[in-house]
């Protein structure tokens, strides 16, 4: 979910696009105090000049920059407009990092074999979402794709705490997620204790045991 791409398959890919340049721009870019702000800042001016640098380089690896967020950054703060990138692919650096900024991806694929092969490759297993009004593509999608977090026409599948959270692959680190079951252990520190005990009647001390004497 950090690098955000979206796969579009070849036959909408052209409208959805074209719908996604329209919204894009109009995303209110503002600081937290700001109640019409949809979007904050990013953290850090070094991270603010990352995240612009994968929207600079993107069209130098053969991709199409669809809207370029970096022209309109606010000089105060470390702001960033959204960026829409088209025609992505494996081996461009705005598709094989996690960016975590404003940026969405477009990566075109032919079918749905495609697309699900594209996802279970990438390194990264956090989350991914499919849109569709069928319920057995939705099904079989949930089995096959090798991603920790699975969406059904939901954008975000970051689940309630009651759900165990986290990805697979590079997308997680350590054996347990900090949501779920597996946060008891997450956030428990166990302690063992090994012991063995002789017969009660040996001791010389009454401990109030029966003893049978």
């Amino acid at each position: 979910m950090a690098i955000s791409v979206v796969l579009a398959v070849d036959s909408i890919a052209d409208a959805l696009i074209e719908k996604l340049a329209t919204r894009v721009p109009n995303i209110k870019v503002g600081p937290g105090t700001d109640p019409s702000a949809e979007m904050g800042p990013l953290i850090s001016r070094e991270h603010r000049d990352k995240v612009a640098s994968y929207i600079n380089n993107a069209a130098g690896e053969g991709a199409t920059v669809v809207i370029n967020g970096t022209d309109k950054a606010k000089d105060a703060g470390f702001f960033l407009n959204p960026s829409l990138i088209d025609n992505v692919k494996p081996g461009m650096k705005c598709y094989d990092e996690e960016i975590f900024g404003p940026v969405l991806t477009v990566m075109r694929v032919k079918s749905y074999a495609e697309g699900l092969q594209t996802i279970n490759d990438n390194q990264f297993g956090n989350g991914t979402a499919i849109f569709t009004r069928d319920g057995g593509v939705a099904r079989q999608f949930q089995y096959d794709v090798q991603v920790g977090m699975v969406g059904i026409n939901v954008p975000i599948p970051v689940p309630v705490s009651y759900y165990s959270f986290g990805g697979w692959k590079a997308s997680l680190f350590g054996d347990q997620h900090m949501y779920g079951p597996e946060g008891i252990n997450f956030f428990t520190r166990g302690k063992v204790v090994t012991s063995r005990w002789p017969d009660p009647r040996t001791s010389a001390v009454d401990l109030g045991f029966p003893t049978n004497r």
